[in-house]
């Protein structure tokens, strides 16, 4: 019998190629939609309207968690800016292996791994502290060298691509490089 991984997904470019590579594993995948941590929320609902289109064409179950919890992440982050990484993976992944756990899946993972944008270190250790927490496989992978095949999968899709990570930090940061009057 296949075993089920449930895949957290961030954005359907990071996602198109990160399936893929699972579904090469042997694992019958399913998505799951949980990003309190993307803003402003019309951000927000356009990654998750592409991918719901990269689903559809993909065949791929896709689950999304109800509400939009942007409280729950700056409550998290508030005051803890340089960890801010590290909090928003342990939400993500966190409710991703309990979604799993709770729908019969044998192990989580997330598409953040074939982004060359993220702390693969703290990653891979919160994944495992998740994984004993949660009594659930965490599935580990180093895909960055596949980014860049998951844009060209999506690419000719026209999907929505978002030019930050996500949340407003990020965002902050990417305009904040480009200013340089300060």
């Amino acid at each position: 019998m296949m075993k089920k991984a449930l895949l957290h997904v961030c954005c359907a470019h990071c996602t198109a190629y990160t399936v893929e590579h699972w579904r090469q594993q042997g694992y019958d995948v399913s998505t799951f939609w949980y990003n309190p941590n993307i803003h402003p929320h019309s951000e927000h609902q356009n990654r998750l309207e592409s991918m719901e289109r990269l689903a559809e064409k993909m065949n791929l179950p896709l689950i999304i968690a109800e509400g939009y919890d942007m409280p729950e992440y700056f409550r998290r982050v508030a005051g803890k800016e340089e960890q801010r990484c590290q909090i928003c993976f342990e939400l993500r992944l966190g409710k991703t292996a309990e979604t799993a756990r709770e729908n019969g899946f044998d192990a989580f993972t997330t598409t953040l791994l074939i982004s060359p944008h993220q702390q693969h270190e703290i990653l891979l250790k919160t994944g495992k502290k998740i994984s004993g927490d949660q009594k659930i496989e965490f599935l580990y992978a180093d895909l960055r060298k596949r980014y860049s095949d998951s844009r060209h999968i999506t690419k000719p899709m026209d999907l929505y691509r978002q030019q930050y990570c996500g949340c407003v930090y990020s965002e902050w940061e990417r305009y904040a490089e480009r200013d340089t009057t300060g």
